[in-house]
Formats: structure tokens, sequence, C-alpha cells
């Protein structure tokens, strides 16, 4: 292990030069910092990040609290914490994954302990009660997600809302007028999880303002209850030639009774997804779908968080335009016998 000892002896500086290099705490000429700053090249110097944060008052650490429940597509969450870690690597901090489902007590562990510079919260509720303790503290934070009041907050997400809203614009213009949606599981619209429950309001508002009908079903995933779910769809609105899907796990299953019951899609039946393009182009009928810009969301988190730890952020709520794109299983509602 280099030392900075050594370094200040490489670049024939005292060591305390070499510190106020690294912290930035002192103005150094611009030779005398390009020799320090050779010097810890050449000699594969890394600084103490013990020592570092104790100098600094800073840990180069952003604490990224993504609860990891049984009832959410994990891919997906974990596609956007690789997105936050890679980006906050470019910009030199690493990433503490928080991954327990411990609400108030992560924020207030990590916010009075100096364990981060800043925090990035995931698996955002209408009414999250971590949100009295962010706004009461000094350390910048960011949700992916929104919460139903986004006062003194920044808040990055996929407009959902939207997304809802073009998925039934979709079949609507294809003729559909029967349009089933199938959700989330149960416990994620019990929790009033942000995305869900903002998918759900556009799609409600916009089949009013078209005058669809639509019948909305959460679903565990996987095929028992998917089978039970389809059941009651076409028991309850036997009409039904569009299904909008957005659970990750019901995807194949659906497809798989679909083909059991002898409905075709999208001759019988069209089928819109709201999962990412890997989930839609890999299913057994590609997906017409609007999927989930994973890496874009996680980027933009970690942009708004530095901005804030450098002094240059402000609140605000960045909304990621939906986008749809047009597989091969959505088409014409079927001709009414």
């Amino acid at each position: 292990m280099v030392t900075l000892a050594e370094v200040a002896q490489h670049a024939g500086v005292s060591a305390s030069t070499v510190s106020y290099v690294l912290s930035g705490k002192r103005s150094i000429s611009a030779t005398t910092r390009q020799r320090v700053e050779r010097s810890i090249r050449e000699l594969g110097y890394h600084p103490n990040a013990g020592a570092r944060a104790l100098a600094s008052s800073r840990s180069n650490i952003i604490a990224l609290m993504i609860p990891l429940r049984t009832d959410m597509y994990v891919p997906v969450m974990m596609e956007i914490a690789i997105a936050v870690a890679t980006c906050a690597r470019t910009h030199g901090y690493d990433v503490l994954l928080l991954t327990g489902e411990e609400g108030p007590d992560a924020v207030r562990r990590v916010a009075g302990s100096g364990l981060a510079d800043g925090m990035i919260l995931m698996d955002v509720e209408l009414d999250d009660e971590r949100l009295p303790l962010l706004r009461a503290t000094d350390q910048p934070s960011v949700l992916i997600g929104l919460p139903a009041d986004t006062t003194g907050l920044t808040c990055v997400d996929l407009d959902f809302r939207a997304t809802g809203a073009l998925c039934v614009e979709h079949l609507a213009k294809q003729g559909h007028q029967d349009i089933a949606v199938i959700g989330e599981a149960p416990a994620v619209y019990e929790r009033h999880t942000g995305f869900a429950e903002r998918t759900l309001d556009g799609l409600r508002s916009r089949s009013r303002e078209l005058g669809v009908r639509l019948l909305h079903r959460p679903c565990d995933g996987g095929y028992d209850a998917m089978a039970v779910t389809l059941a009651r769809i076409l028991d309850e609105r036997p009409g039904t030639s569009g299904i909008i899907v957005q659970n990750e796990s019901a995807v194949e299953p659906l497809l798989a009774l679909l083909r059991q019951q002898g409905r075709a899609v999208p001759e019988d039946m069209s089928v819109v997804a709201i999962c990412p393009d890997q989930v839609a182009t890999q299913a057994s009928v590609r997906l017409t779908s609007v999927a989930i810009p994973a890496q874009e969301m996680g980027r933009h988190a970690v942009e708004h968080l530095v901005a804030k730890l450098e002094g240059r952020g402000r609140d605000e709520v960045v909304l990621i335009a939906p986008e749809l794109t047009v597989r091969t299983s959505t088409g014409p509602a079927p001709s009414r016998s």
C-alpha cells in the first residue's frame, strides 16, 4: 500500500501539501498540484476512505434504499440499482445498498451516522412514512418514484399516469371497447405504491374520456393465480377483447392460458404490457409494450443527487415520457357476431 508520505517524497513536497491537494481545502499552485497528481497516478495511490471521510466530513458514498419484497419484480429493481451504481461511480461515489424493509429507521440510521453523503429511495408509496424524516433532515435525497405530495422533494420516475393512458389509447384506436387490466399483486395496491396507483389512475381517466369499459383485477402472478384472475375477468366481462398487463410474473402464464382456451393473440385477444423490453421481446408472443426505462431512471436520480451534493441542485419532479412499441400482440378488435 502506497502511503501519503511516499507520494509527498516522490513529488518533492510536504505531506500536508498532498493532503491539501486531495481535500481541496487550501489553494495550491497549478504547478505543484500537477506534480502531486502525477505522483499519485504513477504510484497508484488511493486515499484511505476512513481517513478521507474524517478529514473532509464526506464519505463519497450514496445510500440506495431498495426494499426487496416478494410481491415486486426484482429484476427491474436490480436493473435500476445497477444503473445507480454505475452512474455514481463515474461521479466518484460508491453505493451502499440497503435492502431491508426498515422504513423510517433506515433513513434515521443513514442520516444520523454519516454513513453516506446522500440517499436515493425506491419503492415509494403515495403516503410514504419515510418522507417526514427526509424533509426534516439536511441530507440530500432523491426519490425514484412519486408520492402524493412532492413538496420539498426531488423525484424521478416514468410518467405512469401517461403510461396507463397511452395503453388505453392504443387499444381504443384498434376498436377495443372492453379492456381488462391485470395488475400487480394485491399487496402492492394495499401499500398504495405510487407507480401502480398512478398507472391505474391514468388507465381509468383515459378510459372514461374515450368511452371504453375498463375492468381492473390485481394478480399475484404465477400460473394458478393467473388462471383464477383470467377466469374471473372473462366471467364478469365475456366481451373483453383487450388486456393490459402490469405484472411481469403474469405475462407468460396469461399467454399460455389464452392458447389453452383457443384464443389467438392478437386475432381474438390483444395484449399490451407495461414491462422491460426484455420481457416483451422474449415472451412467446412478442408483446406491444411500454418499457420501464430503468437505466434512465437510475442515471437521472444520481445526477440530481450529485447536483444537490455540489450545491447546485433544486427540488423538482422529473417525469420520463412513456414510449409504446407496437409488436405482434395487438391488432383490431374482433368483429362482434
